[in-house]
């Protein structure tokens, strides 16, 4: 494990690049969607025996976060649960379906816009981002447009995983929303012990139908666009972007879900507020 800045900025550098050819790659995916209603992950787990925790933290806005996948993936969900319990892990689902109001503010919170201009005032040597590289380097990890977005198909969840012994977080080289190096699932700068979890984890959410986002060590979803490029099955996507109504449960396919969720308008108020908070 390397720890020579000029390698790991490059590694980083070259990374955001792949993921935004992938990002572009999945606006272009085809997607039929099913029209498959939400259910409640939490709903799901009670009277199974599986230990499963849920973050309490509030979302973007202080709205709760809504812990929703879509019916076809509730099997897989208890299962990769399940089998973490066999081995001796909880899993800790940190996020799940994102509404657009969620999806648009969740990277502008100060936490997290905070966490990735640092990231990109690092790559850039300390200069300014603009707003379209800035634009550019969040489409990666946050998801700027409803197409790209998997946590607004109602098909992804974010995750953290605990020892049940004496919970404690599984060493996965950073924690949840890390935003450097380190963040890409493969990242060789991590410990081979974080390396290997990291393989372990991915292995069971694999065997219960859900693929990795290659971009995000903590990131799963299954039956979209996601899943359609990394297992390469040049099958329309079933799940996609989607508004939802928590009163009667009713679904609804996004128009337009390629325009993006901000501007760069937004963007150049944010760094500024963000340059401020951080004495730049």
């Amino acid at each position: 494990m390397t720890t020579d800045e000029n390698a790991r900025r490059a590694y980083w550098t070259a990374q955001l690049e792949e993921a935004f050819a992938f990002m572009e790659s999945v606006r272009a995916y085809p997607v039929a969607e099913c029209g498959e209603k939400l259910v409640s992950l939490v709903d799901s787990v009670k009277g199974t025996g599986i230990r499963v925790e849920f973050s309490a933290k509030p979302h973007a806005l202080g709205l709760p976060r809504q812990y929703y996948l879509r019916k076809g993936q509730i099997a897989g969900f208890l299962g990769a649960a399940r089998e973490m319990n066999a081995r001796g892990w909880c899993m800790k689902v940190e996020d799940g379906f994102r509404s657009r109001i969620m999806q648009k503010h969740v990277g502008r919170q100060p936490s997290v816009f905070d966490a990735i201009l640092r990231s990109v005032v690092w790559e850039l040597k300390g200069a300014k981002p603009t707003p379209e590289f800035f634009r550019r380097r969040s489409l990666t990890l946050v998801a700027l447009r409803p197409k790209v977005g998997t946590h607004m198909s109602g098909s992804a969840i974010d995750i953290s995983v605990y020892r049940l012994d004496d919970d404690t977080e599984v060493d996965r080289g950073g924690p949840y929303l890390e935003m450097s190096e380190r963040t890409p699932m493969a990242s060789p700068f991590v410990s081979a012990e974080a390396q290997q979890n990291r393989r372990d984890i991915t292995a069971i959410m694999r065997r219960h139908g859900f693929v990795e986002y290659p971009a995000e060590f903590w990131h799963y979803n299954g039956g979209d666009a996601y899943e359609g490029l990394l297992l390469g099955t040049k099958q329309p996507a079933k799940y996609g972007a989607i508004d939802w109504s928590e009163q009667d449960g009713s679904i609804r396919p996004i128009e337009n879900p390629d325009e993006p969720l901000n501007t760069d308008a937004e963007y150049e108020q944010e760094i500024a507020a963000a340059l401020a908070r951080l004495g730049r």
